[in-house]
Formats: structure tokens, sequence, C-alpha cells
């Protein structure tokens, strides 16, 4: 019964990077679909960025909202992941920057979702570089963390496979910059879709990790430690 338990604890745990995938992306096409419905965008003139799609009501508003319980997840997932690598032994300042690297993703996140680009383009910019470049260094963090942490879960196809996301997270990144200045805002599009899609998808793999979590325990021991301590002097 015990054991039973415990798998079921475990596959709640893997879950919540699924969900997180499932959420946003599904959360970012429903706001596209209503964008072209309504008539926001125009995809026979030129393939909509997804903050585009975003920008005006009524999908604003879901937009936002979408961004806004993703970046809770995230963070959720980056924090426990955080604790997991500790647990396992491995904590270093790598895993420290990385936590900081994906709060700031999660960040990125809510600014690019609240700020819409007619509205403060300074700040939206600001969101997107934090979500999508600095999201990118997170998962490159993770894939470094992946060669590091032991037990590694997934066999040896979950390092190889979070390099090769990444780097064509990275690439996707690299040429969304000069194709949007060129003026190719379709290609440069596509390329924010995919480097999108990728961040979420390597989210999601870390179903792969959580899958071993058996619970998550916050404790506040030095708190009880004074409050025996100071009990202890009062009773003498």
């Amino acid at each position: 019964m015990m054991r039973t338990n415990a798998a079921c604890t475990m596959w709640i745990w893997a879950l919540l990077p699924v969900l997180l995938a499932a959420f946003a992306i599904g959360g970012i096409w429903a706001v596209f679909s209503m964008a072209v419905v309504n008539g926001s965008v125009n995809i026979t003139v030129e393939f909509p960025y997804i903050s585009v799609c975003g920008a005006e009501p009524p999908q604003s508003c879901l937009f936002a909202q979408i961004m806004n319980i993703g970046a809770f997840l995230v963070t959720w997932v980056c924090v426990i992941r955080y604790q997991q690598v500790v647990d396992y032994g491995s904590q270093s300042s790598l895993n420290i920057v990385s936590l900081v690297a994906g709060c700031l993703c999660a960040l990125g996140g809510t600014l690019v979702g609240n700020f819409q680009t007619g509205n403060q383009i300074h700040v939206h910019l600001l969101g997107a570089f934090l979500c999508f470049f600095i999201g990118n260094l997170y998962f490159w963090l993770q894939a470094v963390l992946t060669y590091k942490v032991q037990p590694r879960h997934g066999g040896k196809w979950i390092g190889p496979v979070r390099i090769v996301l990444s780097f064509l997270c990275t690439v996707s990144l690299i040429l969304l910059v000069p194709l949007h200045l060129w003026g190719e805002r379709t290609a440069a599009a596509i390329c924010e879709w995919v480097a999108g899609t990728i961040l979420l998808f390597l989210f999601g793999l870390f179903a792969v990790d959580f899958g071993h979590i058996d619970g998550q325990f916050y404790h506040v021991m030095r708190e009880k430690a004074a409050m025996q301590s100071s009990t202890t002097t009062l009773e003498l």
C-alpha cells in the first residue's frame, strides 16, 4: 500500500511540467486562433509574432492570464528542480545560477503578457529577452547539470536531447534578431514560435526527473531550534 501511494505521488509531480508545457503551448495557439478569427492579424500578409497575436483585446486578456499562470508554473518547476539537485548532493553555484535564470525567465513571461507591444514596447522587449534568451541559458545550465547529477534519470538519451533542443533554440534566437532587423518579419516570427515551443517542450521534459520525486517538504529548523532554546531558558 505504501509503495502504491509513493508511485502515485511520483506521477503527480511528473504531471506538473507536462501541465506547464501543454497549458502554455495550447494557450498561445488559442490566442493565435482568436487573433486570426477576429482579424487582429492577417496571415496572408505575414505570419505574426506571438506577442502580436496577444496585443489586442479580447485575446490580450487571455494572453496575459496564460503568461501569468505559465510564469507561476515555471517558477514552481524551477524551484523543485533546484531542490532536487540539492537533495542529490550536487549543490553548486551552477545550480544557484540556474535557479536565478529560471525565475528571471518566469518574470519575463509576466512582462511579455502584461505589457503589450502597443503600450510599453521597451518593457515588453525586456520581458522577451528574459523569457527567451535567459530561458535558453537556463536550459543550457540544466544540460550541464544533467551530467553532474547522480542518479541521472532518463538514461543516456536525456542529456543529448536537452543539448540538441537547447542548440536548436539558440539557433532560432540568433536568427530571429537579424531577420527582424532586415524586415523579414515572417521568418523572424517563425523563429520565435520555434524557440518558444522548444523552451516549453524542455520544461515538459522535467517530467522524466520529477517522476522520481516521492515528496516535497520544507522545514524551518532554525526557527524551531530557537523556539526550543527559548522554552528551555524560560523553564530554567
